[in-house]
């Protein structure tokens, strides 16, 4: 966040977001759903890597916005349907190797990638079932 605010034209509207709260309740969400939050590493170069053969381009400044790829010579790759394409498969990646979104779950991971990051609030995670639904607009009683 701290990067997002030197856009000058962008800065009011990303420093008035509560993205504390958001990430709270995206955890908060995933564990009702039964889902695990999965962020990967600020600096994963999710942009710059070939989503075809992975190939990791040195140097792509923000004003292009589509390149080519010159290990295996695709064409036009948009680097924000690029950039997603890649956040999805490290995700897969995370979840295919079974690493999971609960600290007592969690093993060294080599990818770089992180499940629920330190940013994430990885002390207070809850143990799934912890949480109970309630009929809408009304709140929860604390548990004793």
């Amino acid at each position: 966040v701290r990067n997002m605010v030197k856009n000058r034209k962008l800065a009011r509207s990303i420093s008035d977001a509560a993205w504390g709260e958001f990430f709270r309740q995206l955890e908060y969400k995933c564990q009702w759903y039964g889902r695990k939050l999965v962020k990967i590493d600020r600096f994963f170069p999710s942009s710059k890597r070939c989503n075809n053969c992975g190939f990791v381009v040195e140097r792509l400044p923000l004003n292009i916005r589509s390149w080519d790829c010159p290990e295996c010579g695709t064409k036009g790759i948009d680097r924000d349907i690029n950039a997603g394409k890649n956040i999805l498969a490290a995700g897969l990646a995370v979840r295919q190797r079974g690493l999971g979104g609960f600290p007592h779950e969690r093993l060294p991971n080599p990818f770089g990638v992180s499940v629920c990051g330190a940013n994430i609030r990885p002390d207070n995670n809850c143990v799934k079932g912890q949480l109970r639904k309630t009929p809408r607009g009304k709140k929860q009683k604390p548990k004793l």
